[in-house]
């Protein structure tokens, strides 16, 4: 697999308010640079109290894909990219 970059890293949003869809992505990696477990959650609309959760193991890079018009947030900012996959 080869990662094709797409948009700058930015921080994700610490809490629901601050959500964001990483650019409209439909494709985001993250990673955790954290000593500690990361919740990551995904919503359809920011500030949404209906969102789904997974836990992201500390030092870890995880793809997760997505509607454009979706939103995460991270209960610590990590790092996030817009990426695509290419061959």
């Amino acid at each position: 697999m080869i990662t094709k970059i797409v948009s700058t890293e930015v921080e994700t949003g610490a809490n629901p308010g601050a959500a964001t869809s990483i650019s409209d992505a439909t494709l985001v990696r993250l990673f955790n640079s954290h000593s500690g477990d990361v919740v990551v959650a995904i919503s359809s609309v920011v500030g949404a109290a209906s969102s789904s959760y997974f836990t992201m193991a500390t030092k870890q890079v995880e793809f997760l894909q997505k509607s454009p018009t979706d939103v995460i947030w991270t209960d610590t900012a990590i790092k996030a990219n817009k990426v695509a996959f290419t061959n």
